[in-house]
């Protein structure tokens, strides 16, 4: 008689291999897109010191599946929304609307 080697659970280790390539893939996705974002409202943000654009930072958050970019100067908002003393003088709303566009492409690449 021949003893074989039988592997219990193949399918379950299977689908968890392809789910944990899948969300490395979703991870690069918002990494490689949140650095874009930044780049792209440090290109459109207005310098007259250039603190403004230093101060636009990215913050990679739970786990890789979120990115966040903000500028962290307290004027920020004036800048970007304008006061009842200037114009606004967006830079991260056209930033996020040109990012967007390649990233939602790129998440709707991986679900196909």
């Amino acid at each position: 008689m021949s003893k074989g080697i039988s592997l219990v659970g193949m399918e379950k280790l299977t689908a968890k291999l392809q789910d944990n390539m899948k969300k490395e893939a979703v991870k690069t996705v918002i990494k490689k897109n949140g650095s874009r974002l930044q780049q792209s409202a440090q290109g459109k943000a207005p310098v007259d010191t250039g603190v403004l654009k230093r101060s636009i930072m990215l913050e990679i958050k739970d786990s890789g599946l979120t990115a966040e970019s903000e500028a962290t100067v307290n004027y920020a908002g004036y800048v970007e929304y304008g006061t009842r003393f200037m114009e606004a003088q967006p830079y991260m709303r056209p930033a996020l609307q040109e990012v967007g566009k390649k990233f939602k492409s790129d998440m709707e690449k991986l679900v196909k």
